[in-house]
């Protein structure tokens, strides 16, 4: 399937993130890597071309979740660091995908089968699977977008 050629390129490169600790340090991590290296922040001010001030303001406002990313990226290069931004899904892109669209042609099926049970026409468990998985290609081969509505 073309159509998932980017969603498995995407699932492929966020692989390694997925693996990666997600805590951040409770100071941030603009204080935790400048006082690894030993950085006091009157130096970083210096380097970074701010008041000691505006570190200390720039360090609290990380720390409290509420810092741009505009000024992480600049204290992130005052730190000789490379600012990395990525959205880590908690499971692969595909299985999103996959699971959102077997929900749908479960419930579609399933709406189906009950009309069917109450004109009497019942269908077996091995039908209704095959119906599912039938839709679940369909669904999966059309529009991505008309699985989110």
């Amino acid at each position: 399937m073309l159509r998932s050629l980017p969603l498995q390129q995407l699932d492929s490169s966020l692989g390694p993130w997925r693996s990666l600790q997600r805590s951040r340090p409770s100071g941030g991590w603009l204080r935790a890597i400048r006082q690894a290296l030993g950085i006091t922040t009157r130096q970083l001010a210096k380097s970074g071309g701010v008041t000691q001030a505006a570190i200390v303001d720039t360090e609290r406002t990380e720390a409290k979740g509420d810092i741009t990313l505009a000024t992480l990226q600049r204290y992130a290069a005052a730190l000789d660091c490379e600012l990395s931004y990525v959205l880590v899904p908690k499971r692969p892109l595909q299985e999103m995908v996959e699971e959102r669209a077997d929900r749908i042609a479960r419930d579609q099926v399933s709406r189906v089968r009950h009309s069917m049970t109450l004109e009497d026409q019942q269908t077996s468990k091995e039908n209704v699977e095959r119906d599912v998985e039938e839709l679940k290609r369909k669904l999966l081969e059309g529009k991505r977008s008309r699985l989110w509505r």
